[in-house]
């Protein structure tokens, strides 16, 4: 390796370290990010699973986040005739509805400073604080904006590591963890059981905060 004037290695030996400090820095706040994200996922869906329980049990039976299910009770309220009890469902439906397109909304705005998607978390985190506040008469707008506040996560919080993943409803994460399992048992593809496992724990967490809510 060819030294410099005075005895010591040349510039290339110093920008080749240089390199590889900064590569190192990368790595190092690459696993630190990846860190992150595992735990807000988790920290997602154990929020998810507990406002899904938290309006079932505690707001009139109706779902913050599995709007299949306001969708199919509002089915059985409208063949039975139940018009109140339907439009009890039509309105959080609506309001999830409305709540993916304000989130759409605020990707294309700007967060007024903050990255898109922490705008919508503060959003959220506002009005899941005022419904901890209305009574039992309120529900009806207790259900409204928790549904909203679930729209805005599910939309703003949807890939983890690339992956595609829901933290307010398990269907679609029970599907991947299956369909990754196989994968990684079929010989192809071994970093499949990794995958595999996250999906599952983002499961189990949904599940607990059903239990907490």
């Amino acid at each position: 390796m060819r030294r410099d004037w005075h005895g010591g290695y040349g510039a290339g030996s110093r920008n080749s370290e240089t390199r590889r400090d900064e590569k190192a820095e990368k790595k190092d706040i690459t696993v630190m990010t990846e860190n992150a994200l595992d735990y807000l996922a988790l920290l997602l869906a154990l929020t998810g699973g507990f406002l899904d329980a938290y309006t079932y049990v505690t707001r009139g039976g109706v779902f913050a986040n599995a709007q299949t299910g306001n969708i199919v009770l509002l089915g059985i309220g409208i063949s039975e005739g139940a018009w109140q009890s339907a439009l009890g469902y039509l309105a959080p439906i609506l309001a999830f509805a409305s709540g993916i397109l304000i989130a759409e909304l605020i990707r294309r705005w700007g967060g007024a400073g903050l990255h898109w998607r922490q705008a919508a978390l503060l959003m959220e985190t506002a009005i899941l604080g005022a419904v901890g506040f209305m009574p039992v008469s309120m529900n009806w707008a207790a259900n409204i904006c928790v549904s909203f506040a679930c729209a805005l996560q599910v939309e703003s919080f949807r890939k983890v590591h690339g992956n595609a993943f829901a933290t307010t409803m398990c269907t679609g994460n029970l599907r991947s963890a299956m369909e990754m399992l196989f994968r990684y048992f079929d010989g192809r593809e071994k970093n499949m059981r990794n995958k595999s496992l996250l999906y599952c724990v983002v499961i189990l967490t949904f599940a607990a905060g059903a239990a907490l809510g």
